[in-house]
């Protein structure tokens, strides 16, 4: 395995993740070769990260028709370590590795059912105002439910 420069210490930064999101690989996110297709892991990145943000209350914020501000990916990265093939289970964990003061990287990690790391991945997040379209500052209570985890 190459080195991933946002990974000093696979161990460490392995250890660091509490939250998870099973999926399944379906037969449709393979490709002609049998393995996991090399874009369906940012699908995978949304998923999690869709439901990390409802575990610790933001999405459900963000999509009330009253709030004024939205999450955007600013950027989105995936580093390939293991083929992954159809019908493995691979938990997608999400972490926030570092809070801004609009922006959150989020580090992945997907894990196959033997613990094995098949990929990485980070990416920026950017809390928008949709008036604006400009980052608006986490709360304080945000960035402590964000550093938290």
């Amino acid at each position: 395995m190459g080195r991933i420069s946002y990974i000093a210490d696979m161990e460490e930064w392995t250890r660091e993740f509490s939250y998870y999101y099973p999926v399944r690989v379906r037969f449709s996110e393979t490709d002609m070769f049998g393995h996991l297709n090399n874009t369906v892991p940012f699908t995978y990145f949304e998923l999690a990260r869709i439901e990390f943000f409802k575990h610790i209350g933001f999405m459900q914020d963000w999509v009330s028709p009253n709030s004024e501000t939205i999450p955007v990916v600013a950027d989105l990265q995936c580093d390939f370590l293991k083929q992954v093939f159809f019908d493995e289970e691979i938990k997608i964990h999400v972490k926030a590795n570092r809070t801004g003061t609009s922006s959150v990287d989020l580090h992945y990690m997907g894990k196959n059912e033997n613990g094995e790391v098949c990929f990485t991945g980070r990416g920026t997040m950017v809390q928008f105002s949709k008036k604006t379209g400009k980052g608006v500052p986490w709360t304080d209570s945000m960035k402590k439910l964000l550093e938290a985890r």
